[in-house]
C-alpha cells in the first residue's frame, strides 16, 4: 500500500473530487489541500446528509483525520470561518486540532473579489468565473503584493502593505471600473477581529507535512478544479488561476511528495462544463438538459446549471499526459444506466483533418465536430454493487474502453452519491 495519494480532476473540474477524497481519507492520516481557493465546491453525503465544502479538505467529516490547507491555496478568511461555524453547528468537533491553515496562504480580502466582479461585469467575452476574487489574489501573489495570514500578525506591516495597494485598487475601482472605493479604516477594523479568529488554526504547515512523511504517516493530497482548467495546460483564456497537476501537491505544500505514492485522476462518465470556454461535445439539446437533472449537474459554489455532454477521451487523454496519471475513478456511472446507446468522442475533426489531442490555441475547439464510438449502454441499478465481479457486461465493456484508449488503469467506481456507493477495484490505502 502507499503513504500516500494526490487526487486530482482530469477534466473540467466538478469530477465529484470530493467524494472521492472522503472516501480514501478513512484511511489516511492527514488529508492536504495544496491549491486553488473557495472557487472549488467539493460535496459530499454522509449517512443521507450533504455537507458542501469549499476550502476545508473533505476529510473533515472522518474525525482521525488532521486537514491541511497548503500555501498554494489562496485563501477567503470569511469563507474559511463561515465553513468553520457551520462544521461546528453539525456537531464537528475539536476543529482548531484538525485544520492547519498555513501562515503562508495569501488572502483574499475586499478588493480582489470587488474587482473580481466588476472585471467580469465590464469584459465583452467573460471568462465565467466565480467572482470570488481568486484571479487577483493569485496576480498579487506573483506581483509581490499580496497580503498573507502571517502579515495579520504584524499590524504595522499589514498596514503599510494595505495603503500601498489600495492607492492602486481603489484607483482601479473608481476611475476605471466605476464601482466604490474600499475603505481603509473598516478593512483594519474587519482584518484586526478576523486575525483573532484564525489565530487558533495558523500553523507551519510545510514543518508538520514533512514530519509527517518522516513519519510514515499517511497522507491524501487533495487538489482542486482539473487539469482542463490548469492556468498552463488547461483551455487558456478559460481556465482557473492556478496549477492544478500532481507536482503542484509538493509546491503547494512545502515539501516533497513521498516516493511511494499513488496519483489517482478523477474522471466524470460524461463531461461536464461550469461558466464559459470550449466544450466540444456538449449536448444543447433535451438530452442535454436530462443528464443535468438526473446528475443534479448544478455548481456547489455557485449554484450555476452545468453544461453537460457526451464523455471526451481526447480532452481526458491530453489530461493524461500533461500530467502523468496512471490511474483513475471514475464518478456517476449510475446517472448513466438506463441509456440504451453512449457515445465517447475518440477524435475531432477540424476542416477536414483529425486532431486527437487538445491544441494550444483553444478557440480551435469552438471549431471542430467531434468524431464519436458508440457503445452499448446498460439498464442495471448500481447503487447496490460493491463486488467489481458484479459490474454488468456493458458497464465493464465502457471501463475498458477508457483504460485501453487513454492507457489507464480503473481503481474505482462510483455508482452514488453516498460515501458507501463505490466499487472499490484496487484498495488505496
Amino acid at each position: 500500500m502507499p503513504q500516500a495519494v494526490v487526487i486530482i480532476g482530469v477534466q473540467w473540474g466538478d469530477e465529484g473530487k470530493g467524494k472521492i477524497v472522503d472516501y480514501y481519507a478513512s484511511g489516511a492520516d492527514m488529508v492536504a489541500r495544496f491549491q486553488g481557493g473557495n472557487n472549488a465546491g467539493h460535496t459530499l453525503v454522509v449517512d443521507g446528509k450533504k455537507t458542501i465544502l469549499h476550502l476545508i479538505p473533505s476529510g473533515i467529516l472522518h474525525p482521525h483525520a488532521k486537514c491541511l490547507i497548503g500555501s498554494g491555496v489562496v485563501v477567503d478568511p470569511d469563507n474559511f470561518l463561515h465553513e468553520v461555524d457551520l462544521l461546528r453547528k453539525a456537531g464537528i468537533q475539536n476543529l482548531e486540532d484538525r485544520i492547519y491553515l498555513s501562515d503562508r496562504c495569501h488572502l483574499i480580502v475586499d478588493y480582489h473579489k470587488h474587482l473580481d466582479a466588476a472585471r467580469e461585469s465590464k469584459k465583452a467575452g467573460k471568462i465565467g468565473t466565480t467572482k470570488r476574487g481568486i484571479g487577483p489574489a493569485y496576480e498579487d501573489r506573483a506581483s509581490r503584493r499580496g497580503l498573507r495570514v502571517a502579515d495579520l500578525y504584524n499590524e504595522t506591516a499589514f498596514e503599510e502593505k494595505l495603503k500601498e495597494n489600495l492607492a492602486e485598487k481603489n484607483f482601479l475601482l473608481q476611475e476605471y471600473y466605476g464601482v466604490e472605493a474600499v475603505s481603509m479604516e473598516s478593512f483594519m477594523a474587519k482584518y484586526r477581529e478576523i486575525a483573532k479568529k484564525l489565530k487558533p488554526f495558523v500553523r507551519d504547515v510545510s514543518a508538520i507535512i514533512f514530519q509527517a512523511i518522516d513519519d510514515n504517516k499517511k497522507i491524501l493530497y487533495e487538489g482542486a478544479q482539473g487539469v482542463l482548467l490548469d492556468v498552463d495546460y488547461g483551455t487558456y483564456p478559460y481556465v482557473t488561476s492556478s496549477q492544478t497537476l500532481p507536482s503542484q501537491a509538493a509546491l503547494g505544500l512545502g515539501a516533497r511528495v513521498p516516493k511511494d505514492t499513488l496519483f489517482v485522476g478523477v474522471i466524470k462518465a460524461y463531461s461536464t462544463r461550469v461558466g464559459e470556454g470550449p466544450f466540444p461535445t456538449e449536448l444543447k439539446d433535451a438530452f442535454g438538459d436530462q443528464l443535468r437533472e438526473s446528475g443534479s449537474e448544478y455548481g456547489a459554489t455557485t449554484g450555476r446549471p452545468r453544461r453537460c455532454g457526451w464523455l471526451d477521451l481526447v480532452a481526458v487523454k491530453y489530461a493524461i499526459q500533461v500530467s502523468g496519471i496512471k490511474n483513475i475513478a471514475i464518478t456517476k456511472a449510475d446517472v448513466l444506466s438506463g441509456i440504451s446507446e453512449l457515445k465517447v468522442c475518440i477524435g475531432y475533426d477540424y476542416q477536414g483533418k483529425r486532431l486527437n489531442t487538445i491544441p494550444a490555441d483553444s478557440s480551435i475547439l469552438n471549431q471542430v465536430t467531434p468524431i464519436y464510438e458508440t457503445l452499448p449502454g446498460w439498464n442495471e441499478d448500481l447503487s447496490k454493487i460493491r463486488n467489481p465481479q458484479d459490474i454488468p457486461k456493458n458497464l465493464q465493456n465502457y471501463l475498458k474502453f477508457i483504460e485501453n484508449f487513454t492507457g489507464t488503469h480503473i481503481n474505482l467506481v462510483s455508482t452514488g452519491a453516498g460515501r458507501e456507493a463505490v466499487i472499490d477495484i484496487q484498495k488505496a490505502f
